[in-house]
């Protein structure tokens, strides 16, 4: 009941030697993930205590691959660093490539999935996002797992803080997966890319999209959604009181026009069958009555 990401994946840290490599490492390991290693340039060859379990540090993403059957790369280090860290990870062709550091310059991002996309090998995920769980299965990321447990609702979000609501307030239902696509302006994976993959997942049987003011993903989404998605799903935009022209948090979260407000967002959505929450509680709601109505 997942997408992208099951209990099969092997999973190594770029920059698990960090503060933040290693706490999360840590939490994914509780997660019950299978996190095999990590990486730094310079340290190949030591090894990394965490839990109470020995890991190996390999020099790049190549090594790590071929030592320990990798097919997932999580993203834990510096801004300055994570162009060089994704064009590794891109180099070395790994399937799924999550990146969580935020602040990168969007130019590097650019670059970056430029590559990604010249190879046709890896998906990525993010920048600047809380990554992906299937829960009950595998954590590639920060997301708290004990949220919820798995279940048949699919949630693809750009914020990270919604993200973990949305699964709070889905907990009775329990989530197949849980995708936090990022707010900045350039991201590997978008609403469309997980709507297509949770349409043809047997196990998830509704989805939630969760959009905030700026660009015009949203809007593109309910498209897409008007024109491929048969399962039901909900909606809930963040930015209702948001002033415009000013940036809010998220940097693709700036409203530069009538398409970025959220009022314009819903009414794209509506306008297509998809019933928006004013909350992520009534979001919930909206799901529950549409999974009893199917």
């Amino acid at each position: 009941m997942s997408i992208y990401l099951d209990r099969d994946s092997v999973i190594i840290i770029q920059g698990i030697t960090g503060a933040e490599g290693r706490k999360h490492a840590q939490r994914m390991l509780a997660a019950g993930s299978n996190v095999v290693g990590g990486t730094h340039p310079k340290k190949g060859g030591q090894t990394v205590t965490i839990a109470g379990r020995e890991l190996p540090i390999f020099e790049s993403v190549d090594a790590a691959m071929r030592a320990t059957g990798a097919n997932v790369s999580v993203v834990f280090v510096p801004p300055a660093q994570a162009k060089a860290a994704m064009l590794e990870a891109a180099e070395a062709r790994i399937p799924l490539l999550v990146v969580i550091t935020e602040g990168i310059p969007v130019n590097d991002t650019v670059d970056a999935l430029a590559r990604i996309r010249e190879l046709g090998a890896t998906r990525m995920i993010g920048p600047n996002c809380p990554g992906i769980i299937s829960p009950d299965a595998a954590l590639a990321g920060i997301t708290p797992a004990s949220i919820c447990g798995s279940g048949p609702v699919g949630v693809v979000s750009k914020s990270g803080t919604l993200t973990y609501q949305i699964m709070h307030e889905l907990r009775d239902l329990g989530v197949s997966t849980a995708i936090g696509i990022g707010g900045d302006p350039v991201i590997g994976t978008t609403h469309i890319d997980a709507l297509e993959a949770f349409e043809r997942d047997p196990d998830t049987r509704a989805m939630v999209l969760i959009g905030e003011i700026g660009g015009a993903a949203e809007e593109r989404a309910a498209e897409y959604i008007a024109e491929h998605i048969t399962k039901p799903v909900v909606a809930y935009v963040a930015g209702f009181s948001a002033p415009e022209g000013k940036t809010m948090g998220h940097a693709g979260a700036i409203v530069s026009g009538s398409e970025s407000t959220a009022q314009a967002k819903k009414a794209a959505l509506e306008a297509v069958g998809v019933r928006v929450g004013e909350t992520t509680a009534e979001t919930a709601a909206l799901l529950r009555d549409l999974l009893a109505d199917n």
